[in-house]
């Protein structure tokens, strides 16, 4: 059988692989939809959460992205759960596109929340997040998004609101790490300045949170190209069908210093830096990042000979991913990994960066570094 007969069954296989697993997602998220629903408050489970709540006395606050699905039944819920239990009704604040949660979280904490619940995806997670940094308030999290790669993560249930509520109150306080990287220099900024329209005091740096992985070149692009409509209807899956129009996107000329290091030049097509590293599917990029070391994990993945190398490429993520590393240094795909504190990351062509699925910009330099137990999340109680 030829090379080109191999590519087609392998691309058969990988069709029919997310064919299930969208039927999977649309199973699960019709299940969901079942579940809230129905009043939870029947449940004897609802009715215990409940009476701790009360007897603890927590001042529970949500910050909920209302353009999730079911958000609007579980606030339901969690009302109707407060009044038949003669308690006050919790603290609830909607995120908007101006202020996708972080301004809700700290009027939350200003309000005296003892817990800040973060319902939504990723970037309502992220925004909660921010807002909590340094202030010892913990951050539960009702995954209801696209990725939940947080919640992935700490092995929070998805799919299972009233689980992941159980959690927030019965749970317990885990400080992790955060990472954050500052946006040095967007392309478009450099193009202004040397149009000279946008005066140099009108542009800075910025930094933006993330709780699992950063990253720029193929994974970035693949983010901006994924269609929105497509992503509501078969979730994570079309990540992956965006990344298929760009495997044969070029590679990066880019030059790195990690730490202390000397700078290196290298071309690749993707640099990830991780706090943790376990995405949908099963994937494992970063196998050896652990949430709370104090280590950002450091990938870069370079790919050449076109299907052949990404194809070698797939077969590293799901052997690293599995435990099982490729120590060689050769190969037309190939993943290197290391670790640092701190990582400062020059693109003189500029590409996509994207901090835990949300797309920052173009850049052409940046640099990341890590927060040692900055944020403290509720968990499951071993």
């Amino acid at each position: 059988m030829g090379w080109v007969a191999w590519v087609a069954v392998v691309a058969g296989v990988l069709a029919l692989a997310a064919l299930v697993v969208a039927l999977v997602v649309w199973t699960r998220q019709r299940e969901l939809h079942r579940r809230l629903a129905h009043p939870v408050t029947t449940s004897p489970r609802a009715t215990e959460l409940g009476r701790e709540v009360r007897e603890r006395g927590q001042v529970i606050a949500y910050v909920a992205n209302p353009s999730k699905p079911d958000v609007v039944a579980l606030r339901e819920a969690v009302l109707r759960a407060a009044r038949e239990q003669d308690r006050p009704d919790p603290l609830w604040f909607e995120t908007t596109v101006a202020d996708p949660g972080v301004g809700q979280a700290r009027a939350a904490v200003a309000a005296g929340a003892d817990l800040v619940v973060a319902v939504g995806g990723d970037g309502t997670v992220r925004a909660v997040a921010e807002a909590l940094v340094g202030t010892g308030v913990p951050m539960a999290i009702v995954p209801v998004g696209t990725g939940n790669l947080l919640a992935r993560n700490l092995d929070l249930p998805l799919g299972d609101p009233l689980a992941s509520l159980e959690i927030a109150v019965r749970g317990a306080d885990r400080a992790i790490d955060v990472g954050w990287l500052r946006v040095i220099r967007l392309l478009e900024e450099d193009e202004a300045r040397e149009a000279g329209t946008v005066p140099d005091e009108a542009l800075g740096e910025r930094d933006h949170i993330f709780l699992v992985i950063a990253g720029l070149g193929f994974d970035a692009a693949m983010v901006a190209d994924t269609d929105d409509q497509l992503k509501a209807r078969v979730g994570w899956i079309a990540y992956f069908v965006a990344g298929m129009r760009h495997l044969h996107g070029l590679r990066l000329r880019v030059h790195v210093r990690i730490d202390d290091e000397p700078t290196t030049t290298t071309r690749l097509r993707s640099l990830l830096v991780g706090n943790c590293g376990r995405l949908p599917g099963g994937i494992t990029l970063l196998p050896d990042a652990v949430v709370d070391d104090g280590w950002l994990d450091v990938a870069a993945i370079d790919t050449r000979a076109g299907i052949a190398g990404w194809a070698q490429l797939f077969g590293e993520v799901m052997l690293q991913g599995v435990g099982v590393k490729n120590g060689k240094a050769r190969g037309v795909g190939r993943i290197d990994h290391t670790r640092a504190r701190e990582i400062r990351v020059v693109v003189p062509a500029g590409e996509w960066a994207q901090v835990d699925g949300d797309i920052v910009g173009k850049v052409t330099e940046v640099a990341a570094r890590i927060d040692p137990g900055a944020l403290v999340v509720r968990v499951p109680a071993a």
